[in-house]
């Protein structure tokens, strides 16, 4: 059996929090804009430290499992 969380978790959250995908913290011009596909290296560094914690969330404290 082979646990699948977490790299569908993983995948998920790496294709949601890409910078300027959906939203983007903190924006250019204000401090969050919607789908603007445009980013910086504040957004970047942002967005690389919600993955990381979201991530810690999931699969640490939350320890989900999805079993197939």
């Amino acid at each position: 059996m082979k646990d699948w969380a977490a790299p569908l978790i993983a995948s998920a959250l790496f294709a949601l929090l890409a910078p300027g995908l959906l939203f983007q913290l903190p924006g250019k011009h204000k401090p969050f804009e919607f789908m603007n596909m445009k980013t910086t290296i504040a957004s970047m560094f942002l967005h690389t430290v919600l993955y990381g914690l979201l991530l810690i969330l999931f699969l640490v404290v939350l320890d989900i499992h999805l079993l197939a």
